[in-house]
């Protein structure tokens, strides 16, 4: 048998190492064969859901936009305040001696509400009321003896001035007094009674508070953009939420005469009648003022209005023919809408909408150009000028 050469033993080893190379890139190709199969596959899986969601109606409700009348307002928050109002205190200080009144009583002006113990101010008073007689009976005395030349006027000019100052003692004695006595300063209604008899009470330490009621005001801030519309005399209506429902009627009684700097905002002041003392100081109450002639305006309820940065819009469904079933086919058209004032749930639009229109009021999100919907209207958002909340 002839010996191997080189050369096969060369050829040999390539066989050898063909094979396992071989396998290897079958398995390789195996392998990315399934991975690029598979991608394949969850794209096409991907896309034929994605298909099916465009083609799925979405269910929406509607409203048609109709012209109502309009009556533009100004519309604010403000803060009840007394006509008159005042915190009692006395002047002076000293023990509580006397209260003349109680909690919540109506008074007139003047009505004696408190008074401090006095202790010798009356005897003091006494003292200086003696001493200004004796003075006015000295004085006129050296003016009968001045009148027959017995006297000189320097006499005379020193029982004036010895008169006045005993005069003057007794003016500030008797305000002393007065300064330890609290009278109402007007009539009105009183509050709740902070101290009690036998207290000792720093001067201005608060007694009680009093409240005119009848009429009663309302400071609130307009935008300096209303003063075009406002005037002394105008019919402003409030609301309270204490007395849900109810409306109250005032006018605009004056209007500051400047602006504020840091809001732009005007302060005007409102007077109501409260025969009724219904209306107390501190509540905040909602304020409209009635603004130029009655108007007729297309109206939209607010949830039928898409906000953006870009431009506000709305859903227009249009009819496009018989769908695969063979019934009518609704889909919605996006529109950029021009926005007017805004009352309770409504807002007023100045274009982008026809009377008659069929406008999305609720489902927006999930719409785009060309969508699909199933119109369902068995509940709807609310569309209310004057709105209140539902458990009235």
């Amino acid at each position: 048998m002839p010996a191997a050469t080189p050369q096969d033993v060369r050829n040999v080893g390539y066989r050898t190492m063909i094979k396992p190379l071989i396998i290897m890139l079958l398995i390789v190709a195996v392998v990315l064969g399934g991975i690029f199969g598979w991608q394949a596959f969850i794209g096409s899986m991907t896309r034929k859901y994605m298909s099916a969601g465009a083609a799925a109606p979405q269910t929406v409700s509607t409203v048609t936009a109709a012209k109502a009348a309009w009556q533009a307002e100004i519309r604010a928050v403000g803060t009840l305040r007394a006509v008159r109002g005042a915190d009692l205190s006395a002047q002076a200080a000293g023990e509580v001696d006397k209260i003349e009144f109680d909690s919540g009583d109506e008074v007139p002006a003047g009505k004696l509400l408190l008074r401090l113990r006095p202790n010798d101010d009356f005897a003091k008073l006494q003292q200086l009321q003696a001493a200004a007689e004796l003075a006015a009976q000295t004085h006129k005395r050296d003016q009968e003896q001045f009148a027959a030349q017995a006297i000189s006027q320097a006499v005379l000019d020193t029982d004036v001035s010895t008169l006045k100052s005993a005069e003057g003692a007794v003016a500030a004695q008797q305000a002393l007094i007065e300064e330890k006595i609290v009278k109402a300063p007007f009539a009105g209604r009183l509050g709740i009674r902070q101290v009690d008899v036998g207290q000792y009470l720093t001067a201005g330490t608060a007694i009680v508070t009093l409240q005119a009621l009848d009429p009663i005001l309302i400071d609130f801030y307009v935008p300096q953009q209303a003063l075009e519309h406002l005037k002394i005399g105008e019919t402003v209506t409030a609301t309270v939420d204490t007395y849900p429902g109810v409306s109250f009627k005032g006018s605009v009684e004056s209007i500051n005469s400047k602006v504020d700097t840091a809001s732009r905002n005007v302060q005007v002041r409102a007077s109501f009648h409260n025969a009724d003392k219904r209306l107390v100081p501190g509540m905040f109450a909602n304020v409209a003022i009635d603004s130029g002639d009655t108007t007729n305006e297309i109206t939209l309820p607010e949830t039928a209005i898409t906000y953006n940065p870009y431009g506000d819009t709305v859903y227009l469904v249009q009819h496009s023919g018989a769908g695969a079933d063979g019934k009518p086919k609704d889909t919605v058209l996006q529109r950029f809408v021009k926005l007017g004032a805004t009352r309770g749930d409504q807002v007023a639009i100045q274009s982008g909408v026809n009377e008659g229109d069929v406008v999305v009021s609720a489902g927006q999100m999930k719409l785009r150009n060309g969508t699909a919907v199933v119109i369902n209207n068995s509940v709807l958002p609310t569309d209310s000028s004057h709105p209140t909340p539902p458990n009235e």
